[in-house]
């Protein structure tokens, strides 16, 4: 089955999960060629490791604390903290709550 994304002009809800989060999963919310959003649910002491996104991204913390590691500096992100890098940047992801974080990539597109 095809994930469901948003079509343009649909109102989406990105309001914190509050006590849903522990059985909400991460889910892609809207994709175009040119953009992707996500909403990243990530439980206590859930780790993604060192990665980078081909093109820039923004990570805004709806709800718990992250810690986010970029540029050899690791930074508490909390709710409506939001940081932004660059193209190809090494980055890494801890939950220390239960979080849920806005991802906005700017999709790199195929020549």
């Amino acid at each position: 089955m095809a994930i469901q994304h948003a079509q343009p002009a649909e109102v989406i809800s990105v309001a914190p999960l509050g006590s849903q989060i522990g059985s909400t999963k991460t889910s892609s919310l809207l994709k175009t060629e040119s953009l992707e959003v996500l909403r990243l649910v990530m439980p206590a002491g859930k780790k993604i490791a060192e990665h980078k996104a081909s093109g820039e991204i923004t990570v805004h913390c709806l709800e718990g604390l992250v810690k986010f590691t970029a540029r050899d500096k690791t930074q508490d992100l909390t709710a409506g903290q939001m940081l932004y890098l660059d193209a190809a940047e090494l980055h890494a992801v801890e939950a220390v709550e239960d979080s849920s974080v806005l991802v906005t990539l700017l999709l790199n597109k195929k020549s």
